[in-house]
């Protein structure tokens, strides 16, 4: 018997199939604003292969809600748009939630931006590529109205909801668990195109919590802390956004290829014109402000960097993490 054969409806709802995430390869960007069948997709999939054996462990992978959308539109022989549509947007009366295309500025829509150096406009993937994986369109107070309906029994079981919220290696079925000091709750975040997005339901207190938004440059997450910090009272240091100014030939100093010995991952130093980027190991580079001597920060991925030049060292924190690197 074939990994494929072995894999279940459930490992796939929980990101427990093993099945390549076709996301992470580099060709995607190449093909993933032109519209693709399903036998495309799949044929896509297929020769992504298999990361590991099914259910040996937890990876995200689209690659499965991709899969888990074709097998909806083949169970309830209809398009994927129709089965959301009758299945959530109609029942709890969603005003602007719908299926994705390609974005109409006149119906109130909006382009999505990348920062780097200035806000750039994003290519659009084709809609036909991400289907439940990426290509729903929503607001924060229709994310706040679905959460309420899914965890207040209007839409599914709640034995399917006890499913749905069982974690396993920090993932459940559709859902992530978010600790916030004692309180837990369950949601989901999402990112394409620059668009980013989360929302979370405390279900101790009945409350929903969401955020949109179609370009960042300050992480998402730290917003939804200074929130919830207001919601539940507790104490939250308000961020300094200032910078200061620094001349090119300042920059020559921190450039370089740096080495960890706490973690298998390296930081390439590079700049553009007076602007300082950092880029992890398999990772896309990003634009670093200067916040004072020495230091540079991204608040859009929660990154902090000081230098030492005389030791050609420097130190990472992010996460609440201190990881020290020393020039190669």
């Amino acid at each position: 018997m074939c990994i494929r054969d072995r894999i279940t409806i459930a490992q796939l709802l929980s990101h427990r199939s093993g099945i390549h995430n076709f996301t992470d390869d580099e060709e995607y960007q190449q093909w993933n604003t032109t519209k693709k069948s399903e036998k495309e997709l799949t044929d896509i999939i297929i020769k992504g292969g298999s990361d590991f054996e099914p259910d040996n462990k937890t990876s995200y992978s689209n690659s499965n809600f991709v899969l888990l959308s074709f097998i909806l539109q083949k169970v309830y022989r209809q398009p994927y748009s129709e089965i959301l549509k009758e299945k959530i947007i109609k029942p709890l009366n969603l005003k602007n939630t719908f299926y994705g295309g390609k974005i109409n500025l006149k119906n109130n829509e909006s382009n999505s931006y990348k920062f780097v150096n200035s806000w750039n406009k994003e290519p659009e993937t084709d809609m036909s590529v991400p289907m439940g994986a990426g290509a729903v369109v929503s607001t924060p107070a229709d994310l706040t109205k679905f959460a309420e309906a899914l965890f207040g029994g209007q839409l599914i079981s709640a034995k399917s909801l006890e499913q749905m919220e069982t974690i396993k290696d920090g993932i459940g079925m559709g859902l992530f668990k978010f600790p916030f000091y004692d309180k837990s709750s369950y949601g989901h975040t999402g990112g394409i195109d620059g668009f980013t997005s989360v929302y979370s339901y405390f279900p101790s207190d009945k409350t929903a919590v969401a955020l949109t938004s179609n370009g960042s440059k300050y992480d998402n997450n730290k917003i939804m802390i200074a929130l919830l910090s207001s919601v539940y009272n507790k104490p939250f240091e308000i961020p300094n956004f200032v910078t200061i100014e620094v001349s090119s030939e300042d920059l020559d100093q921190y450039l370089g290829v740096y080495a960890s010995q706490q973690i298998p991952l390296k930081l390439t130093i590079t700049k553009k014109d007076k602007t300082l980027l950092v880029q992890a190991t398999g990772q896309p580079s990003f634009p670093l402000e200067a916040s004072e001597k020495d230091k540079f920060k991204s608040e859009q991925i929660g990154v902090a960097l000081e230098f030492n030049p005389a030791q050609k060292q420097v130190i990472l924190k992010q996460h609440g993490a201190t990881f020290t690197f020393n020039k190669e």
